[in-house]
């Protein structure tokens, strides 16, 4: 796999709501995002994302998250061949988690 920046999510604001200059995207199927998602992410399931890539601001820091990050690795792939950038989140949501930090359920968030 390509060297692509990752951040632990200790680094990361347990809410994404009010952050301006950068973004949150949830790239899991709509399963998983009912299951427990972070609050203030933008949840576009990997699959969309060609078709709804104009919903990600290109003007943030682009944080992406998925199940344990090997999708984010495909994802920020992809970006690359479309000159986006993005950095995945270490671990995914099973560090999220582990890590003690809140989720919300269902549509919340």
């Amino acid at each position: 796999m390509p060297a692509f920046e990752q951040v632990p999510v200790t680094e990361l604001p347990d809410d994404f709501t009010n952050e301006t200059d950068r973004l949150l995207l949830d790239i899991r199927e709509p399963d998983e995002w009912q299951e427990g998602h972070i609050r203030g992410a933008l949840h576009i399931p990997l699959g969309q994302v060609p078709e709804r890539i104009d919903e990600i601001d290109p003007d943030v820091d682009l944080y992406v998250i998925c199940r344990t990050s090997g999708r984010s690795f495909r994802m920020l792939e992809y970006f690359e061949h479309v000159g986006r950038e993005g950095i995945i989140v270490e671990g995914g949501m099973v560090a999220w988690e582990a890590g003690g930090k809140p989720v919300v359920t269902g549509d919340e968030g």
